[in-house]
Formats: C-alpha cells, structure tokens, sequence
C-alpha cells in the first residue's frame, strides 16, 4: 500500500506535498528540526484521536443507560 491509497489526492493537499518535498536541500539542523515539527504534530493528532474516542465512548455510556 503506498500514501496515495492511503490518502487520496486532493488538490492543494498540504500532506502530500509534504511528502513529495525534496528533502536534499535541507541542512541537518533543518531536517532536525522538521523531525521536532513533525513529531509534535504527531502529538496532537494522537491526542485528537483520544479525544474523539473517549467521546464516543462517553455518549455510548450515556445512550445505554
């Protein structure tokens, strides 16, 4: 499976950009730092998913009482 099954392209898509962006003109420090961005970002989509799951969880709690 290769990222466009795993996401489609839309036009303007910043993700697939992302991807598709040579990496050779950067400087270490530059790809050491993308590394920290990238990982935060990576943060707080987990902690969205956390959110959205104990959401659900919690409204299926309060629908089966």
């Amino acid at each position: 499976m290769d990222l466009e099954e795993l996401f489609p392209s839309k036009p303007g898509d910043p993700l697939v950009q992302l991807t598709k962006q040579d990496l050779d003109p950067l400087s270490v420090e530059e790809l050491e730092e993308r590394i920290l961005t990238l990982e935060g970002e990576i943060a707080r989509v987990r902690a969205k998913i956390a959110a959205a799951v104990n959401h659900r969880a919690s409204a299926e709690d309060l629908f089966r009482k």
